[in-house]
């Protein structure tokens, strides 16, 4: 890491405040016809952010629909969250809105994200993370990543992407 690098990251805040949104019109419908859900890659990215010292403070499920999507997350980003996590909704069947919903709503992409995690996926499940799409990008001053709903791609993203890098990204995204 270069110097700057590692200076940024000593400056960047050490835990953050996190919303969690998760995209799969599945566990929507079976949440609203029997009141309960569950939800392993949305309890495995709170979980996880919990157990490295940041915290939820927002936690939601929407179907895979385009205007929910945006509104959730506006809603996300007007409120005391650092980041935001969406998790689900980025396939490529007609049904994955969760890219499409959200990427317009930032000020600032970060490539780079989507990149890594494919070269990641790709060392553990060969050729098939080629249809791995995610996005990162900055809004409002906020830290926005949009993962996979499986929780091998959670985990992933999580432990090697977003743990390291979001504090960091932060950082950024509130300088003046």
């Amino acid at each position: 890491m270069s110097e700057t690098a590692a200076r940024h990251k000593a400056e960047a805040p050490k835990s953050l405040k996190f919303a969690l949104l998760v995209c799969s019109t599945s566990r929507y419908r079976r949440l609203k016809s029997t009141g309960r859900v569950e939800d392993p890659s949305g309890d495995l990215i709170a979980e996880t952010l919990r157990r490295h010292g940041h915290a939820v403070v927002l936690r939601g499920l929407v179907s895979d629909d385009g205007p929910a999507i945006e509104r959730w997350v506006r809603k996300a980003l007007a409120g005391e969250a650092d980041a935001v996590i969406t998790c689900g909704g980025t396939g490529i069947s007609p049904t994955d809105v969760t890219i499409e919903a959200v990427q317009p709503l930032l000020e600032k992409t970060i490539p780079g994200f989507g990149e890594a995690l494919r070269r990641l996926s790709q060392e553990q499940m060969g050729s098939a993370a080629i249809l791995t799409r995610a996005v990162a990008g900055v809004a409002h001053g906020r830290a926005v990543f949009c993962l996979p709903g499986s929780p091998q791609a959670v985990s992933l993203a999580l432990e090697r992407l977003i743990l390291p890098e979001a504090p960091h990204v932060v950082k950024h995204a509130r300088e003046g």
